[in-house]
């Protein structure tokens, strides 16, 4: 495994030379020698996945002079955009699809969905459960990225759906970035379900797109296992009464009542946990967009339902 790890990661795959030294980690005793300097090595690895430096095996890498001739012309720029949009975009699109050939997940996601359906008719049905399945899957690509093991989405109808982590983050800031990940996808979802609804017209898409906003705010409670306990944990002590500050000001300017529950519980810990020295700049950044952007969503007005309403009555078709 070792000789595996240190092989990729000087290839540049880092997300794999993870992989391979989290699966030595597990072999080894906690408290030995070998195993902190494997878990220093884990914790230097994934510093540089977080930070962007995940590079391409050395084989595929373009040669200097390639990589200048492709600088000199604007086009050469620009076909080199495209190419990058389709190949993230195909990338995505994989992963997002991956979940769907498990058979556990796809089983509980039909029996969530017949749930739904029963009670607020399969048109809303299925966007809800399209959109819990878009968060699950963040988690599961944050996951693959920093190398963890982990299970296959599995719905349970009425509370979500949830993922059991294999191995464990090596730190408080990897903790932040997967648990972010699901209200981020999250919050892509309900934006693409709000920009059909700009496109169409049709009321159903603002009810998932409002809906889909406010159960990703409530995952951003900062309590574990929540999403937000685990966002919270990477937060210095200043970076959480940042965080306070900005619920306080969302709710102040959106009324929403989840967003007081959240502001007790982000107080409490604040003022009741030891609190790590080290400021997590972009962990704060996405805390913050989720909080705000989330929290403006949840005020979007959906035709045939009132402002205290969050989730349509189902709609029979006339006979």
């Amino acid at each position: 495994m070792a000789a595996n790890a240190e092989q990729s990661e000087q290839a540049g795959d880092l997300t794999i030379a993870l992989s391979a030294w989290r699966d030595a980690l597990e072999l080894l005793p906690p408290g030995s020698r070998q195993h902190e300097a494997i878990s220093a090595r884990v914790s230097a690895l994934s510093e540089k996945v977080d930070a962007g430096a995940q590079l391409p095996p050395a084989k595929s890498r373009p040669s200097p002079s390639q990589a200048a001739a492709a600088k000199k012309t604007r086009l050469g720029k620009a076909w080199a955009w495209i190419v990058g949009v389709i190949g993230i975009a195909l990338t995505k699109g994989k992963l997002l699809l991956l979940g769907l050939t498990k058979v556990g997940t796809l089983w509980t996601m039909l029996l969530s969905f017949g749930v739904y359906w029963t009670v607020w008719g399969w048109k809303f049905a299925a966007g809800l459960v399209i959109s819990i399945y878009i968060h699950e899957m963040g988690h599961v690509v944050a996951l693959s990225r920093f190398g963890m093991r982990a299970t296959a989405p599995m719905f349970i109808p009425g509370f979500g759906a949830l993922i059991r982590m294999k191995q464990h983050p090596a730190s408080p800031r990897e903790d932040s970035r997967v648990g972010l990940a699901g209200p981020l996808w999250g919050l892509g979802a309900a934006l693409a379900a709000l920009g059909i609804y700009e496109l169409t017209g049709i009321p159903i898409w603002a009810a998932i797109a409002r809906v889909g906003a406010w159960i990703n705010l409530f995952n951003l409670i900062p309590i574990i296992p929540l999403d937000g306990g685990r966002g919270f944990r990477s937060l210095s002590h200043g970076q959480r009464w940042i965080v306070v500050i900005v619920m306080a000001l969302c709710w102040a300017a959106t009324k929403e009542g989840l967003l007081a529950l959240l502001i007790i519980v982000a107080v409490w810990r604040t003022l009741s946990e030891k609190t790590t020295t080290e400021p997590d700049p972009k962990g704060l950044l996405h805390y913050v967009l989720l909080v705000v952007s989330l929290s403006a969503m949840c005020l979007l007005p959906v035709p045939g339902v009132t402002s205290h309403d969050m989730i349509p009555a189902r709609q029979e078709s006339p006979p």
